[in-house]
């Protein structure tokens, strides 16, 4: 077992939190490997050939940063926006093939049951969230998601986050995320993470990027869930 024994059940400053901001692509439904196929067939339809690798470890960001960060700042410049449209033919038709990880629908309900307010956070483009939304039922859990249209900049930034408080009011969150780009951009506003291993990083990775504790599954999250900031929500 990768989890944390001893997790602050409190975040930095010692508050505890009202609010569980949980990422969704990666977290809670298993897209990572669809995005970097399909982000690897974009960049093919204009001659770039990047390593899958390359593509894997940069998911997390948003097309607005991962461009940049596989191809170069000249590429985004000259068909950032042309890839993001290919990327978005490529992603959808393999819509249908994706799955929740088991034991998602049952953490975020147990989650809210502790007290906390619920957001499922994503910067996809509506439709795709809305899709991952039926797939966990977290139109009826959650008291609020975002997507695409309430950012202006995805993570690393921490629009994302900030804009999950603000959604529901909330004043200290735990950040719920699979890559080392959620802790990152949650650090930035103090938010401490924590961080299961479905998006491929290590856990060593996972936990030099901020996460207070690494976990292999959302089912063995859900078994822990009284050793971390997660056991009960302060309101």
């Amino acid at each position: 077992m990768l989890a944390a024994s001893a997790i602050p059940n409190t975040p930095p400053g010692g508050l505890m939190a009202d609010t569980a901001i949980f990422d969704v692509d990666g977290t809670l439904v298993d897209t990572n490997y669809h995005h970097a196929l399909a982000w690897y067939r974009a960049f093919r339809r204009y001659g770039i050939t990047p390593a899958v690798w390359r593509i894997h470890r940069a998911l997390g960001m948003g097309g607005d940063h991962l461009v940049g960060e596989i191809a170069g700042a000249e590429v985004e410049e000259e068909r950032g926006d042309a890839l993001r449209a290919a990327w978005t033919e490529e992603f959808e038709p393999m819509l249908e093939e994706i799955q929740p990880f088991e034991g998602a629908q049952e953490l975020i309900e147990e989650v809210k049951a502790r007290g906390f307010r619920l957001v499922l956070a994503s910067s996809g483009q509506k439709a795709h969230v809305e899709h991952f939304l039926d797939l966990v039922g977290g139109r009826k859990i959650a008291d609020a998601w975002t997507t695409s249209d309430d950012v202006e900049a995805t993570k690393p930034a921490p629009d994302l986050v900030g804009v999950a408080l603000e959604k529901v009011g909330g004043d200290s969150g735990v950040m719920i995320g699979d890559s080392v780009w959620d802790a990152v951009a949650a650090r930035k506003l103090d938010v401490p993470t924590i961080a299961v291993r479905t998006g491929g990083f290590s856990a060593e990775e996972l936990r030099e990027a901020g996460a207070l504790g690494v976990y292999d599954s959302l089912r063995e999250l859900h078994g822990n869930l009284d050793s971390g900031p997660l056991a009960r929500a302060h309101r």
